[in-house]
């Protein structure tokens, strides 16, 4: 972009003013909705009205995030920020403004001598048949904000989003409502005053339009209109005949969407002749220890009809297809021809691995017949070493089978909730590993944690199923200087907190880091418990999950202390966190015990228990229920806060 396109950012927090412009093509607004694209439609839903019904709000905030790109090139002003990773980018303050003006729109009634604006009516895309789509429930407090936000009026709504979501002073959003045609900008502040400051959850499930639960609808209307239903299958099923006929084009995709465009970009990406094959020694001369050395697996790499589905499926996936993305992973067809990684058949499947550079794509079909295919997708960039050492390759009946990478020499299977219980080998044939336990779709009481450790030249690594198609590395130590888990300690560090990983399943973590910060007398005699600090980095680099939490000697789990959502504490850019916990002796007094890491000078408790004391330790008798707020210096005179 040309000098003379760029405006001077105003200081943040400023009030409104002149403002600059900047010019922002349609490349730069892709770019940023591409990549903040969860947090866009979470904020389309949170301004639209509940009025909807959660359904249509899903499938309404979706339909405005897809259509907030610019027809062309636009000026779009520079709005100052707190956030300046996101608002930093032209392109995302600018699709930011128009998902808000479009949700502001649809939150206006319909007139009858006015013509409706194209938000007001329902979404012609996205579209869902036969379910209904809804958040996750959250709880009291989520369902409490929800109807205070349902109170305001549209514009008040996006000035408490835009303030809690989005972190934006008061100046700033100002500035993005005037933008979006809201006349009395004060107004709406001062609505959004009156909902309170429970910003931290507006990051609750309860308000994600991209992790939904889903049901079915009119089930006896359904039923009136199969007749329609199997005229329209016989007439598809006439068409793919067609289709599939020689010289017809690529011939049976199985379950993709049928195609009727050709483009030879599009096409080169689909054959399945130009996948990329590496070759099953590449991999011992190479530097990198990534995803792009290994070699192609599987009995059915030359099955050319079954690469040729998962391709098509891959480029336009079917109504019957299910489709799954880790949270902030692209869906969409490859660019080019991507890398063969696996195709075999796998328990009561037939699967195809692929990948992009970028992406793991897994596509999945039963072994008699492509109904009922599945897609995956997880992002993987910059995966290196362990976090390249394998991938999930099937999930039968609460087991896994996984696929590891050409350099792994041994995988075992150890239960991370019981340290001195030792592991249990697993075979390894052609990278496919035997079947494990996997946590992640288990329910009900966490009583064990089961993970898989493989091991190659550098070592020993610990991976966690949660999930999703690249298991999460476990580490332990100082933010920083964190290590694989190896060694006794390391998995007594663990031990207590296996159970806790279940809090982040499905938001895409790349790792977990358990670093034991503090070590704690109990005012009773009774022992010394444990203070963890554990960190969950997303590969996508927000939504971070770090949880402090406390184990007494002797017990089997550990209790959360606090948490918090997308902060640095407890990782390398701050490596500091300070948490306390109410807890009771066995003669029936209670305490609240505090620590922070050994960096902490000093602690001090106020609200329903006061005091003080030097060093990172605190004790003071307390009752039962109380509340109280914790603050610290550090070393050198900095200021910390309690983990929340």
């Amino acid at each position: 972009m040309q000098s003379q396109d760029v405006a001077q950012r105003p200081a943040s927090g400023s009030g409104p003013g002149p403002r600059a412009d900047r010019v922002v093509d349609v490349e730069q607004a892709e770019a940023a909705l591409v990549e903040h694209y969860p947090r866009l439609v979470r904020l389309a839903y949170l301004v639209l009205p509940s009025g909807l019904g959660r359904g249509r709000r899903v499938l309404t905030a979706h339909a405005l995030a897809q259509r907030a790109l610019p027809r062309g090139r636009s000026a779009v002003p520079v709005i100052p920020s707190q956030s300046a990773d996101r608002d930093g980018d032209p392109g995302y303050a600018f699709v930011r403004r128009r998902v808000v003006r479009s949700a502001l729109e649809a939150g206006l009634p319909l007139m009858r001598v006015a013509r409706p604006k194209r938000a007001q009516l329902p979404p012609l895309l996205p579209q869902v048949w036969g379910l209904r789509l809804f958040p996750r429930s959250g709880g009291a407090d989520e369902l409490a904000l929800d109807q205070r936000l349902a109170a305001l009026s549209g514009p008040g709504r996006a000035a408490y989003v835009l303030r809690g979501l989005e972190r934006l002073p008061d100046g700033a959003v100002r500035e993005v409502l005037a933008g979006c045609g809201v006349e009395d900008a004060d107004a709406a502040l001062a609505e959004a005053d009156a909902v309170g400051a429970d910003h931290a959850l507006l990051e609750s499930p309860e308000f994600d339009p991209c992790s939904l639960q889903a049901r079915p609808t009119d089930l006896m209307r359904r039923r009136r209109h199969a007749k329609a239903a199997l005229a329209a299958a016989a007439a598809l099923a006439v068409c793919g005949a067609l289709i599939a006929l020689p010289g017809g084009g690529w011939g049976a995709d199985g379950a993709a969407a049928p195609s009727y465009a050709r483009n030879p970009a599009a096409e080169a990406a689909l054959d399945p002749g130009r996948l990329v094959k590496v070759s099953p020694v590449a991999w011992k001369t190479s530097s990198r220890t990534d995803f792009s050395v290994w070699p192609a697996r599987g009995e059915l790499t030359g099955d050319t009809a079954l690469l040729r589905r998962a391709l098509a499926v891959w480029a336009r996936p079917g109504e019957r297809v299910r489709v799954s993305a880790t949270t902030g992973t692209p869906s969409g067809g490859p660019a080019g021809p991507p890398q063969l990684l696996y195709a075999g058949a796998v328990d009561r499947a037939r699967v195809v691995i692929l990948y992009d550079g970028l992406r793991i794509a897994r596509y999945a079909e039963p072994k008699d017949g492509t109904a009922g295919a599945a897609l995956d997708f997880a992002r993987v960039d910059g995966a290196a070493g362990a976090e390249a050492s394998a991938m999930v390759l099937a999930r039968t009946d609460g087991n896994v089978r996984y696929l590891t990478a050409p350099w792994v020499t041994g995988v075992a299977e150890r239960d991370l909730s019981k340290p001195g219980a030792g592991e249990m080998d697993l075979t390894l044939a052609q990278g496919v590993t035997s079947p494990m336990s996997s946590p992640a779709t288990r329910s009900g009481a966490c009583t064990t944690w089961n993970v898989l450790r493989v091991t190659d030249a550098r070592g020993s690594h610990l991976l966690s199923d949660l999930g999703e198609l690249v298991p999460a590395r476990l580490t332990t130590g100082r933010p920083g200087a964190a290590k694989d888990v190896t060694g006794a300690e390391a998995l007594r560090t663990w031990a207590p907190f296996a159970c806790s990983l279940g809090t982040v399943r499905g938001l895409g973590v790349r790792s977990v880091n358990a670093w034991r910060y503090a070590s704690q007398p109990l005012p009773d005699g009774s022992g010394t418990g444990s203070w963890v600090c554990t960190r969950a980095e997303t590969w996508r680099g927000d939504g971070t999950r770090a949880q402090a939490q406390f184990a007494v000697p002797g017990g089997l789990f550990g209790a959360v202390a606090a948490q918090a959502g997308d902060v640095p504490a407890c990782g390398p850019r701050d490596p500091h966190v300070l948490a306390g916990v109410l807890w009771k002796s066995e003669g029936g007094s209670w305490y609240l015990l505090a620590a922070g890491d050994k960096d902490t000078e000093s602690i001090r408790a106020t609200g329903g228990v006061k005091g003080s004391g030097d060093g990172h330790l605190l004790a003071l008798p307390a009752k039962q229920g109380a509340q109280a707020g914790l603050a610290g210096t550090l070393e050198g005179g900095g200021a910390i806060s309690a983990l929340k």
